[in-house]
């Protein structure tokens, strides 16, 4: 047997067999190599026989003994069946059910001896019983399975009797099954196999081979702590965690170098016109953050090889300026940009701030969205592709195939996560590998951005530029509304305008609706005195337009609206925000909302409602919320609470599928696997060996995960 085993499709491995291949499929387990890396959900110490006489009601307990007797019972419910056995050790008799579980009669029979792991509860008069645990029948004798790590035969005890590890549920698939096929599994994998890891690392860390991980990382030793293995803290356990990352940082690593050997065809070069030309451009003085970041996008501009960086900043922080000011150096080299938006409102507001900006300079700007009508699209069309149009702003209109470019030198990609991978990729087609510039006012965790943007160059822009006064935020239960809207009255009476926000769930889309209707509604009668309007997702493109500029330009006072607002509104006059069932709301997405208001001279509130009972996660949530207003601390604090998969509220289809890694518990590692790849390819020290296997797993596993 070769370490092909571990390739080996997973319904060729004994007693899985087409169906319960095609549940592990669901679960991403396609090959022997995706089950061993597939970690149990937790682990059981049911090495700790107890005897009978000892057992108290409200143990989870593992005993061993004969089974006296036993069968089925009817039940006065209908259709519903106990087993029951009655088990003996040495010290004492006790009662064993299996609810609803009739096959097991073709299973357990008087004489057999059996290890049992369950829990023990009071019934009645019937005294203690064991109800439905986990057995294994003890077969006498050496027709044991082989043991995976010594080659010596074993009693056939897998699920009791050992520390046992305990996989999730997998369709028809059950715990007990999967633990078998890893068994098995484990049984043919070959001691001296390839292993992906440096031996250097292995030998720094005094990790086990990766044979050996796989066995104690499911089978482990007796003498293993298990509150260690829970951790997945054990030498083994992290092993296997660095080599899932260092493999995915290695397909990153190699796809940034890959990258930097493209030549792009139009490259920019920077001179004093050129620097002299983006100052007059310059409304205000840039920050530190944002010199630095500009300092860093200008040299990338200059590099023969395609530009890929993440622009990173707070609500507010200033990244659209210095997008700019980088496509003013594209421009002024006498090549075109792209900026791509994901909302038509967010393209018509990019486009209203270059075009003002850019007032009195040479460059021509056009917008470029499904609002443009058809003959203004016919002149505009021609232009974009004889290249009299410097900059078009747009939605995801820009993509379409009959949108061509002359000269696209740089592609702008303002909140990149609304994106999905073919539509970024797209764009940046229609140049010769041009610079690709993509920005965030999502803050991105440093696990994520080393996950997610791995092969990029990230920016950071941190701080506020000057001027901009830190937003006020108040945490109030739903009983004291009345508070709130004397804060709405006043707000209004000082000329200000008000946000007043209220949660759409998917699951629950018409109740939330109704309720948000019914929300525009009641104010419109408490504030009979001030102009009201509901804007929602389900309304036309022409009836969100018409309310949002509405409110824009001061003729409506109070916007009741869903979270359609979360990107893209900017209106200075806005200076209150409530907040309705705030403690339905996630983490990021409340710090965006937050990023609204705030946006003027004027000082602002952003009050949080929320209606008892919440939960313990909520209550962290908005106690996190009025303690700062650094995204940055609130996107790490978001992904603790949430996890990687739900960070943008949404769950991402560009985030890698680890198998063993978890990114919000293992960043020290994460951390060492980027390094230790980044260094590793950029010298070329890798074998070819360990490239190609690379390069097989990113194809299988991640081979839908790209940028720009």
């Amino acid at each position: 047997m070769t370490e092909d085993v571990l390739q080996l499709p997973l319904q060729f491995l004994k007693g899985v067999g087409p169906r319960k291949a095609a549940d592990l499929k669901k679960a991403g387990l396609n090959t022997v190599e995706d089950l061993l890396f597939r970690f149990p959900r937790r682990y059981e110490d049911r090495s700790r026989l107890q005897t009978i006489i000892s057992l108290r009601p409200g143990m989870t307990a593992a005993i061993s003994g004969e089974v006296l007797n036993a069968g089925l019972a009817h039940t006065r419910r209908p259709g519903f069946r106990l087993f029951q056995a009655l088990v003996q050790d040495a010290s004492g008799q006790i009662q064993v059910v299996w609810p609803n579980q009739a096959f097991l009669k073709d299973v357990i029979r008087a004489h057999q001896r059996m290890v049992l792991f369950g829990k023990v509860e009071l019934w009645g008069s019937r005294g203690l019983q064991v109800t439905d645990p986990e057995f294994e029948i003890i077969k006498e004798g050496p027709d044991g399975i082989v043991d995976p790590g010594s080659g010596s035969k074993e009693l056939d005890i897998l699920h009791t009797g050992r520390i046992v590890p305990v996989y999730e549920r997998t369709g028809s698939v059950t715990p007990n099954m999967q633990r078998r096929f890893v068994w098995q599994a484990l049984a043919q994998v070959p001691p001296d196999g390839f292993d992906p890891v440096p031996a250097d690392i292995l030998a720094k860390e005094q990790w086990p081979t990766r044979r050996d991980a796989l066995r104690q990382a499911h089978f482990p030793d007796a003498s293993t702590s298990i509150d260690a293995l829970n951790a997945f803290a054990t030498p083994a356990q992290r092993r296997l965690i660095f080599e899932d990352f260092f493999v995915f940082q290695t397909g990153l690593a190699l796809r940034r170098h890959e990258n930097a050997q493209v030549k792009k065809g139009l490259v920019c070069a920077v001179d004093d016109r050129i620097r002299e030309s983006a100052r007059k451009v310059l409304p205000f003085k840039l920050t530190p953050g944002q010199r630095e970041s500009l300092a860093e996008i200008v040299a990338d501009l200059q590099q023969p090889w395609p530009m890929q960086r993440l622009l990173q900043g707070d609500v507010g922080a200033g990244k659209t300026i210095v997008a700019l000011l980088a496509a003013v150096v594209a421009m002024d080299n006498g090549f075109q940009v792209a900026v791509m938006a994901p909302t038509e409102i967010l393209a018509e507001q990019h486009y209203r701030t270059i075009v003002k900006v850019l007032a009195g300079r040479p460059y021509r700007t056009a917008l470029l969205t499904g609002r443009v009508t058809a003959a203004t699209r016919r002149d505009l069309l021609p232009a974009i592709q004889r290249g009299e149009i410097n900059l078009v702003v747009g939605t995801q209109a820009l993509v379409q195939e009959h949108v061509t470019f002359k000269s696209l030198a740089l592609a702008v990609i303002d909140e990149q996560h609304r994106f999905g991978v073919v539509q970024r990729g797209t764009l940046a087609a229609k140049g010769l590998n041009p610079d690709v510039l993509v920005m965030t006012a999502t803050p991105i965790p440093r696990t994520l951005a080393l996950t997610e943007c791995g092969d990029m160059e990230v920016s950071v822009i941190r701080g506020l530029p000057p001027g901009r006064k830190p937003i006020r935020t108040l945490l109030k239960a739903d009983s004291r509304r009345d508070e709130v809207y004397a804060m709405i009255r006043d707000e209004i009476k000082r000329g200000r305008q008000v946000y007043a926000i209220y949660p759409l769930v998917e699951e629950s889309e018409k109740i939330d609706l109704k309720a948000a209707a019914a929300m525009a509604a009641e104010l419109t009668d408490v504030f009979p005195e001030f102009t009201v309007a509901l804007l929602h997702g389900r309304m036309k493109g022409d009836e969100k337009e018409q309310v949002m500029r509405a409110f824009a330009s001061g003729a409506l006072q109070l916007l009741v609206s869903t979270t359609v607002v979360e990107v893209g509104v900017d209106v200075a006059n806005a200076s209150l925000m409530v907040v309705e069932h705030a403690e339905r709301f996630g983490l990021s997405q409340l710090h965006q909302l937050r990023g609204r208001i705030g946006r003027g001279e004027h000082a602002s509130t952003c009050v949080l409602l929320y209606q008892a009972p919440w939960t313990d996660d909520a209550r962290e949530r908005l106690k996190a919320m009025v303690e700062t207003s650094d995204g940055f601390v609130i996107a790490e604090r978001d992904l603790q609470l949430r996890g990687p998969g739900d960070f943008f509220g949404t769950r991402q289809s560009g985030l890698p599928t680890l198998r063993a890694g978890d990114l919000t518990r293992d960043l020290d590692l994460l951390e060492r696997a980027h390094e230790e790849a980044r260094v590793r390819v950029d010298a070329g020290t890798l074998s070819l060996e360990q490239q190609a296997y690379v390069r097989s797993v990113w194809q299988r596993q991640f081979g839908l995960i790209t940028v720009g």
